[in-house]
């Protein structure tokens, strides 16, 4: 019997309890949600390489932040899509697939964004040294190490799940991650959760240095109204994202491990999914409207399309170029 149950080549997932009419709204509702997610980040990604102005270490941090948000998308709104229309099964590889994809990205969400709080505290601390320190080669290592470091974190957290006995196929979630794998092994493997121990560490690590950088910041910039303009400007953004990414992670993360099981379904399955459905539609949006640079960037693509659509001639364009106040506000 026990040779049975280990030999498991077919997960089943928790579905959604709705009907047939129901599925489909919700299909098309998600299928529009993840359109827009791509589009969103598409659009920054598209923005910050076509223009050389926006070729600096902050803007390309926040293009891999965006490339991130894609990465990780992809690794569940697709296999969501075809669960709204069809069973709720997984194979084996598809599972340790999507949870890989999942939790990189998280991972990989922490180490981007204590990048964007080293490279604020030099901008704003240390302004007479940044470029000395945020130099080329020195961004592309840290955009480098912001990509494998989480990679190979989760690759050998999957890594210690191969092989292993398991003693039940059903999943009580409806995406896999790694935690619910290894509740259902017959003897959890103790080096995934040594692994498990050394992450958790690693990027508890990453929050409290984030964290302190923005209360080294917030200390600094009260005493200079120029500095709160650029805080105001450059750093809230990044706050703002961290808070909504953090909390909806926490949550998930907190209620998987000590919830209740007296938690509805529908409130589980959305606290299980918030941080795949807020923050990669939230960051394009913060970032695209409060920055300067893009802001001006997507101004002038908007201007320029009203100014052809309308055939006015050169003369009578309307201007989209903001006041030098304006950009000197932020970096």
């Amino acid at each position: 019997m026990m040779e049975n149950v280990s030999v498991v080549m077919l997960f089943t997932l928790s579905g959604l309890t709705f009907t047939l009419e129901q599925r489909i709204t919700l299909f098309l509702l998600t299928l529009l949600w993840y359109l827009m997610i791509v589009l969103g980040n598409v659009f920054l990604i598209v923005t910050i390489i076509a223009d050389r102005n926006l070729h600096e270490p902050m803007y390309i941090f926040l293009c891999n932040l965006c490339i991130n948000a894609l990465y990780g998308t992809v690794g569940f709104y697709p296999k969501f899509l075809l669960d709204l229309l069809s069973s709720h099964v997984i194979s084996y590889a598809g599972c340790m697939l999507q949870g890989f994809v999942i939790h990189s990205s998280t991972c990989g969400d922490f180490s981007i964004l204590a990048l964007m709080a080293y490279d604020r505290y030099v901008a704003i601390c240390r302004p007479l040294v940044y470029h000395s320190v945020m130099t080329k080669q020195r961004v592309s290592i840290f955009v480098f190490l912001s990509w494998l470091l989480p990679l190979y974190c989760m690759f050998m957290n999957t890594a210690t799940l191969l092989g292993s006995k398991l003693c039940g196929s059903h999943i009580n979630r409806i995406y896999c991650v790694n935690w619910m794998i290894v509740s259902l092994a017959c003897s959890p493997p103790k080096a995934n959760a040594a692994v498990a121990y050394f992450n958790i560490l690693f990027y508890f690590g990453h929050f409290v240095f984030i964290f302190w950088s923005y209360m080294y910041l917030i200390k600094t910039c009260r005493s200079s109204k120029e500095d709160r303009g650029k805080f105001m400007q450059t750093c809230l953004p990044h706050l703002i994202s961290l808070i909504i990414f953090t909390t909806s992670v926490l949550l998930d993360l907190l209620y998987m491990r000590f919830g209740s099981l007296d938690l509805s379904r529908d409130l589980y399955n959305f606290m299980a999914m918030e941080f795949l459905l807020i923050p990669p539609i939230v960051n394009p949006l913060i970032y695209g409207f409060k920055l300067t640079k893009i802001r001006i960037k997507i101004l002038n693509l908007v201007c320029n399309r009203v100014n052809n659509t309308k055939g006015l001639p050169r003369t009578t364009h309307i201007r989209c170029e903001p006041s030098n106040s304006d950009i000197n506000t932020g970096k």
